[in-house]
């Protein structure tokens, strides 16, 4: 049922990509699998991304608080590629007769050409209210969303913006940061990731039976 309704939504693809041109790339996500979320891309040089990719950060965000229960779309939102080229994107959410999400249908538009000219520049991206969408998704105003062409950059990406928070290497943390760390990015989703756990072991130094340690008690928290 799920493949059925996704696999509908793979002619939009080519048909968006084919009206706004190469400097727009289309993806589609199934959300059931994060780590391999990304089913049909088009203009995937824009991102260096391709079928079997991840999911986003921000897509995890959406995912783990549940956006797509009070809205069908976010659109409009600043975003970056791995390599830094600026993007206006937009989300459209793909949901069951059930109102579960199950995919998630992205328009991702380069803006390098345009930020060289200023006529572009005044009528396609200064009129576009970003701290306004920033704040729909509880973002904070330096917070951009990152395309990471494969799992590993996105957990990378995930861990080593949350450590560079306290500005000591890994092996100085203490063990009150590393329960913040593991906090930080429970809520940013990261733990929905395959392999998550065995990642950030690795960055922090410590055993994997301790950072579950630190999630589970995290999560018990939150359950009172």
């Amino acid at each position: 049922m799920k493949e059925k309704l996704l696999e509908r939504f793979i002619p939009l693809v080519d048909f968006i990509a084919a009206i706004v041109g190469p400097h727009c790339e289309v993806v589609l996500h199934d959300v059931t699998n994060v780590e391999s979320s990304i089913i049909a891309i088009r203009n995937g040089h824009i991102s260096g991304r391709k079928v079997g990719g991840p999911l986003t950060d921000l897509g995890l965000k959406f995912l783990k608080e549940k956006l797509y229960q009070t809205q069908d779309a976010m659109v409009n939102y600043p975003a970056r590629t791995k390599d830094g080229k600026p993007l206006r994107s937009s989300t459209f959410f793909i949901k069951d007769d059930n109102g579960e999400l199950v995919g998630m249908l992205c328009v991702n538009v380069d803006l390098s050409t345009a930020l060289q000219a200023r006529k572009f520049i005044d009528d396609f991206i200064m009129n576009i209210d970003t701290d306004k969408q920033a704040q729909k998704i509880n973002l904070r105003s330096e917070f951009l969303e990152v395309t990471n062409p494969s799992l590993e950059d996105l957990m990378s990406s995930l861990i080593e913006e949350t450590i560079k928070q306290f500005n000591v290497p890994p092996e100085r943390l203490s063990q009150e940061e590393k329960i913040e760390i593991v906090q930080k990015l429970n809520d940013k989703g990261f733990f929905l990731l395959k392999g998550a756990v065995t990642e950030l072991a690795k960055y922090l130094k410590t055993s994997e039976s301790t950072i579950y340690r630190y999630l589970n008690n995290y999560k018990k928290r939150d359950e009172k």
